[in-house]
């Protein structure tokens, strides 16, 4: 694989990192600028929408900007991000600060595994792509648990501080390894709209979105989840994330070599296998042992206002179980024996 595609998964690392690491931190963020924990929770969600509401604009504003300098613009905005997160004085600066941030996140890796297919055969595409996100579940093995135990020793300010660290780091690297390619000029963006009309497009975003929302919904609430239901004490948290991670990097490995050879099948099972897991973590969270394992293989309102923490869960298993209805779906059109020839 080109060396310009551990470029790419640097950057992935460090987005990935300022993303999650605030899940960790959630107790810490809301002891000390005395906001309660659903209402740090709402952290997450901002950088959410950010990445959401900001993607399209990004994309629209840069359409003629060549790759590499669109990346190493993202990546400056991302690294200032964070720099203003570190010196956030309150929760509103926070939470501002942490927009901004997201806004580089949904554009560097759509760019990103632009980039990264254009460095490889057609049959390498899928693995190209899981090797630029492995920086995205190196993040949950190394990031994460680091960043965590940095903000329980000496202060959330200084996770940030650190993040903003990768940041430089990635900005070089994608300096000097990332090349110019041929599809530098820029894209076309009506094409790229008019891709939207296509239903399997759409079913994809679906997919992606109910999918992802299952992981997030469960992942958000990891640290009060292992220190409030199961047990553990604040300085467990850091190690059993360490241990989300390694699974997230063993099914990225494994999940890119599979969808090489059969793509749908191994979306199917990644889904279904993810709400089984998810499922089962709520009876499991209750019990140290039990709790670690359901990791290892592995919202907001449903606190205050539903049925609890540990009912999150269970919120989290049945977004996933709408995305592999989606999934199986999109299947079936594929299947579906052609009528028409192609234009």
């Amino acid at each position: 694989m080109p060396i310009a595609l551990w470029a790419l998964a640097v950057g992935a690392f460090g987005i990935g990192t300022t993303e999650f690491v605030i899940m960790g931190l959630l107790p810490e963020v809301g002891a000390d600028l005395g906001v309660s924990l659903s209402s740090a929770g709402l952290l997450v969600t901002g950088y959410a929408l950010g990445v959401v509401v900001g993607a399209p604009p990004v994309a629209i504003l840069t359409t003629r900007l060549p790759r590499k300098t669109l990346l190493l613009g993202l990546m400056l905005v991302f690294t200032l991000g964070n720099l203003a997160c570190a010196l956030a004085p309150g929760y509103g600066t926070l939470m501002a600060a942490r927009v901004l941030t997201s806004l580089a996140h949904g554009a560097f890796f759509g760019v990103g595994s632009v980039v990264a297919t254009s460095l490889v055969k057609p049959e390498k595409q899928a693995s190209a792509i899981a090797l630029m996100f492995t920086g995205l579940t190196l993040a949950n093995v190394l990031g994460v648990p680091f960043g965590t135990w940095l903000g329980q020793a000496w202060g959330w300010r200084a996770t940030f501080w650190a993040v903003t660290g990768v940041g430089l780091v990635a900005m070089l690297a994608i300096a000097t390894w990332v090349p110019r390619s041929r599809g530098d000029h820029g894209s076309d963006l009506m094409g790229e709209l008019r891709a939207l009309s296509r239903p399997q497009v759409l079913l994809g975003f679906a997919m992606t979105v109910l999918g992802f929302g299952g992981v997030f919904t469960a992942f958000t609430y990891i640290a009060p989840l292992l220190t409030e239901l199961a047990g553990f004490s604040p300085g467990a948290v850091s190690p059993i994330l360490l241990l989300f991670g390694v699974g997230l990097v063993a099914g990225n490995m494994y999940g890119g070599k599979l969808a090489d050879r059969r793509l749908m099948p191994t979306l199917v099972g990644s889904l279904a296998l993810l709400a089984v897991v998810l499922a089962v973590f709520s009876l499991t969270v209750h019990g140290k042992f039990a709790a670690v394992a359901t990791v290892a293989v592995l919202g907001g309102l449903t606190i205050d206002h539903g049925p609890g923490l540990a009912a999150t869960p269970l919120v989290a298993a049945a977004l996933t179980a709408s995305g592999l209805a989606v999934a199986l779906y999109s299947w079936k059109l594929d299947r579906r024996p052609r009528t028409l020839a192609p234009a």
